[in-house]
C-alpha cells in the first residue's frame, strides 16, 4: 500500500503478535517504508531467527527511499541480524537502529515524524 506524499506510516499499537499500522491495518510482522508498507513475509527472502534479517529485506526499504533504517529483533530478542545485512547498509552509508520490538517501534515513530524511515518489525519472540 502507498501514501501519495511518501511519508512513512506510523505504528499505532504494538503487543505480542499484533501490530496496528496507520493505513495498513493489523498484522503480526511488518515491513514499513516511505509511502507505505506491507506484511513482512520472512519466507520471501529466507529470513529465519538465525542468521536473521537478510540483505534483501532491507534492500526493499532502500528502494522505497528510506534514509534511516530501524530493525526490530523481536519481543524477546530472538531475531538476529545477518552480518551481510549490516555490511549492505554500511555500503549505503546507513547505520541501522537495532532494538527489541517495542523500543524499535518507539524510535521508528520518532524518525517517521521528521525523515523517510524504513523498518522491519517482528512482534513475537
Amino acid at each position: 500500500m502507498t501514501d501519495a506524499v511518501g511519508r512513512s506510516p506510523r505504528v499505532l499499537a504494538i503487543s505480542w503478535g499484533r501490530m496496528e499500522v496507520e493505513g495498513l491495518g493489523t498484522g503480526k510482522d511488518f515491513m514499513l517504508h516511505p509511502g507505505g508498507g506491507r506484511a513482512w513475509d520472512w519466507s520471501a527472502t529466507g529470513t529465519r531467527h538465525s542468521p536473521g534479517i537478510q540483505p534483501e529485506d532491507v534492500e526493499e526499504l532502500l528502494r522505497h527511499g528510506a534514509t534511516a533504517i530501524v530493525l526490530s529483533r523481536g519481543m524477546q530478542l530472538q531475531l538476529q541480524v545477518d552480518p551481510r545485512t549490516l555490511e549492505h547498509l554500511d555500503r549505503h552509508g546507513i547505520t541501522p537502529y537495532i532494538a527489541e520490538t517495542t523500543q524499535a517501534v518507539e524510535r521508528y515513530n520518532e524518525l517517521a515524524a521528521t525523515q523517510p524511515v524504513g523498518g522491519l518489525f517482528h512482534s513475537t519472540c
